[in-house]
């Protein structure tokens, strides 16, 4: 029994991307972000969208591979505390649907900002860099690996 605890999970970070509605959630705060960044005078749309992949992949980076541990109190003698977001997600089971949503959905918003930015050069080396650094955690050779010992504690 736990006491003080109104979950039956062991860990109830490693459902809420499977929750209801949070995927429709996820992309219109991705759309309201966009439309946000459009409404500003100054930015052009070429700049808005790699703005948003930016902005978003960056988000993405901090929520699900930087950020360790778990906001619940969880009975499983510290254990969430040493993997990120991402490596708790469905219990570390690679392939499941919430996983590959949120792998495919840098990659659509990757592809919609190379094509508003018409391929700029400058525009796509961001956007190509920015799909990069939150894809690359993602992948299944590098769950638990801390490169260079970062991020280890």
């Amino acid at each position: 029994m736990n006491v003080g605890v109104a979950h039956s999970e062991v860990n109830p970070n490693t459902r809420v991307m499977n929750s209801r509605g949070m995927w429709l959630t996820y992309a219109l705060g991705v759309g309201m972000l966009h439309i946000v960044l459009l409404s500003i005078p100054f930015f052009s749309v070429p700049v808005a969208w790699t703005l948003t992949n930016v902005i978003h992949n960056l988000g993405m980076y901090v929520f699900l591979h930087a950020v360790k541990g778990t906001p619940f109190e969880t009975p499983d003698q510290g254990k969430a505390r040493l993997l990120t977001h991402w490596e708790q997600l469905d219990y570390g089971v690679q392939f499941t649907s919430s996983r590959k949503f949120f792998t495919i959905s840098p990659i659509i918003l990757y592809f919609l900002a190379s094509f508003y930015t018409k391929y700029d050069k400058t525009h796509f080396i961001l956007n190509t860099t920015s799909l990069l650094t939150v894809l690359i955690p993602k992948l299944p050779q590098l769950h638990g690996v801390r490169i260079f010992g970062i991020n280890k504690y």
